[in-house]
C-alpha cells in the first residue's frame, strides 16, 4: 500500500485536531500553524521517511492525583523526556499514536490519554539524516498504583513532582506540566 494511502486517516485526523485546537501557549500556536502547514504536503507528512519534517506524538504520563509525572531517561541524547514516538502506519489518530508510545515506553497496562493536545513543540532531530519532529503532545493517566517497566528505548523511567523535574532535561519537556495539570483538573471538575 502506497506511504500516502497508509497514513490517510492519521493524516485528516491530525489535520482536523489541530485545526479545531485552541493553543495553551503563543509558541504553542506558532507550532501549531507550522505543523498543519506541513500536514498541506498530504499524508507522507506523517512519515519518517518525509525529510522535510513529519508529525509525531507524545505523552505526559500523570499519576491520578497529578502529584508526580513519569519520564524516561532517553537512551539515544540521555536526557529526561516524555514519552512518545514516530507515528506507525496502524494508528488512526494522534492520541491513539501518543497513547500506544506511552503504553509501549512505559509498560504501564490501562492508560487513558485525553483527546486534545496540550502542545505542538518542533524541534531538530537526526532522522534521515537531519530532519524536524512536529511533536503534538498529549496528557495521559495512569492508573491508580500503576508500575512502570523500563524499554529497550530507555535507560530508565522515573515519577517525578511536577515542580522538581530532574536533571538534564530535554528542551520542551518543562512546558507539559501546567497544561497537562490544567487537562487533569478540568478532568477531575467533570
Amino acid at each position: 500500500m502506497p506511504e500516502t494511502e497508509t497514513y490517510a486517516d492519521l493524516h485528516a485526523d491530525a489535520t482536523a485536531v489541530l485545526s479545531r485546537w485552541t493553543a495553551t501557549s503563543p509558541a504553542a500556536a506558532a507550532n501549531r500553524d507550522r505543523t498543519l502547514a506541513l500536514l498541506a504536503a498530504g499524508p507522507v507528512a506523517m512519515s519518517r521517511a518525509h525529510r522535510p519534517g513529519h508529525v509525531t506524538a507524545s505523552a505526559l504520563v500523570l499519576d491520578p492525583a497529578g502529584d508526580r509525572v513519569l519520564l524516561c531517561l532517553h537512551g539515544k541524547f540521555r536526557k529526561w523526556v516524555q514519552l512518545g514516538g514516530h507515528c506507525e502506519p496502524g494508528d488512526r489518530t494522534l492520541a491513539a499514536a501518543a497513547l500506544r508510545e506511552a503504553t509501549e515506553e512505559s509498560g504501564i497496562a490501562g492508560l487513558v490519554v485525553e483527546p486534545e493536545p496540550i502542545d505542538v513543540d518542533i524541534h531538530p532531530v537526526a532522522c534521515q539524516g537531519g530532519s524536524l519532529h512536529y511533536d503534538v503532545r498529549f496528557a495521559v493517566l495512569a492508573p491508580a498504583g500503576a508500575t512502570e517497566r523500563v524499554s529497550a528505548e530507555s535507560e530508565a523511567l522515573g515519577w517525578f513532582p511536577p515542580d522538581r523535574l530532574p536533571e538534564p532535561l530535554a528542551d520542551g519537556t518543562v512546558q507539559l506540566v501546567a497544561p497537562a495539570l490544567a487537562t487533569l483538573a478540568r478532568r477531575v471538575a467533570g
